[in-house]
């Protein structure tokens, strides 16, 4: 086997567990999401940034009104000027962030800190929405959590080869409605003329727009026949196709974590090589959170060192056995795969970082066809690892000792 590492992809995290060093964010999905408090409660705002797409929704049915004129708020306190804003029916972009043992911090939209009265303020006119959506955050962190263990579940079965051409879900402009003149248009020839200039103005810009709608669906249609033709017969033959689609199939993985994977095809394409940079174990997230009953706030609850060490050993093993089942569900020529996973520690001679790797593992696509794919959540993927040709050295409790990986000949 002939094994050159020059492929290098970045997998980002599809699901964002918002650690960092101010704690924790409230919103897990992207960019662009806030709360807006109001009258009726509080409101959720979802927006693609830089598109000036977005959507609003109500969050709950508590609805609290009280008469305050503008003349009220001349010369008040911030946060009588927030009760009055919300009293009288204003929408406020409200940002929460969550510290690490679960305090809540509460800021205005262009991110200015609350004041403790305007908190206050906001926790008496929507608490019970406030709470609701903290409860929602609470247990979406607790499902990124468990996940982190469960990675190996949306494994494909490795005989799931080839690709469904996704259909182009953009509706077309709608034509214009072209405006009738109207009686009095014959007595007056400039004002019809006007109106047929507008008329073929509104006709002019569908014009373009449909082209332009035209021309995206057609480079969608392009683009997805090109990826069905790689992936149900080049990746036979061709080694470019062979890596952009494993390229494609990787980055689709919804990765909890930031992984770095260098790759390589065999010179006859009938193996690969897969060197994975996994997470570091104090990358990991190591709490369970709670809510208070009649509380604004999350209760962090830290795992024991045993239990993160083992969510850890889950997870670094599950990386392994879903990059395996993109490799053989998608490179059907693929008859063998390498796969070595490592971390950056700490060297205690130099002080510098150096590479330890954790696990060196061959799998067979014979072997690999084993697996029973309708009952993942039944498989350890660190007992499944053991089923082939292993290098680790692991305690039970998910210490790892430095290996040798497989020499990549």
């Amino acid at each position: 086997m002939g094994f050159r590492f020059q492929r290098r992809i970045t997998l980002a995290p599809g699901i964002r567990l918002n650690l960092s060093k101010r704690g924790l964010g409230l919103s897990v999905g992207p960019r662009g999401a806030s709360l807006s408090v109001g009258p009726s409660g509080v409101h959720g705002h979802a927006g693609i940034p830089g598109t000036g797409l977005a959507y609003r929704q109500k969050l709950n049915t508590r609805n609290r009104r009280a008469s305050v004129s503008s003349g009220d708020t001349a010369g008040s306190s911030p946060a009588a000027v927030l009760y009055a804003l919300l009293a009288n029916g204003e929408s406020l972009s409200v940002q929460l962030e969550i510290e690490a043992e679960g305090r809540v911090q509460y800021f205005h939209g262009d991110g200015t800190p609350m004041s403790d009265d305007e908190a206050r303020v906001l926790r008496r006119h929507a608490r019970e929405s406030l709470r609701e959506q903290l409860g929602h955050h609470c247990h979406r962190l607790n499902e990124d959590l468990d996940r982190l263990g469960q990675m190996h579940e949306e494994t494909p079965h490795p005989g799931k080869n080839g690709y469904t051409a996704q259909d182009f879900t953009v509706a077309p402009p709608r034509s214009p409605q072209q405006q009738q003149p109207a009686w009095w248009h014959i007595l007056w020839p400039p004002a019809k003329r006007r109106l047929e200039e507008k008329n073929r103005s509104r006709q002019a810009a569908f014009d373009e727009a449909y082209l332009d709608w035209e021309w995206h669906k057609a480079e969608h249609d392009e683009s997805e026949f090109a990826r069905h033709r790689r992936e149900g017969e080049e990746v036979w033959h061709d080694p470019n196709a062979m890596e952009q689609t494993l390229r494609e199939r990787l980055e689709e993985i919804d990765w909890p974590c930031e992984t770095v994977i260098d790759y390589d095809l065999g010179r006859d394409v009938s193996t690969i090589a897969v060197d994975i940079d996994l997470p570091g174990e104090d990358e990991m997230p190591n709490r369970y959170w709670t809510m208070p009953a009649k509380q604004v706030k999350l209760t962090p609850r830290k795992l024991s060192d045993t239990r993160q060490r083992k969510r850890y050993r889950d997870h670094v093993h599950g990386i392994a056995f879903r990059v395996l089942g993109a490799v053989f569900a998608r490179l059907p020529t693929v008859q063998e795969a390498r796969i070595s996973g490592y971390r950056q520690v700490t060297d205690s001679a130099t002080g510098g970082e150096r590479d330890q790797y954790l696990y060196s593992v061959k799998v067979t696509r014979q072997q690999w066809e084993k697996i029973h794919f309708d009952r993942l959540d039944q498989v350890d993927p660190v007992v499944a690892m053991e089923a082939f040709t292993l290098r680790r050295d692991m305690t039970t409790s998910g210490i790892f000792r430095d290996i040798e990986p497989f020499k990549l000949i």
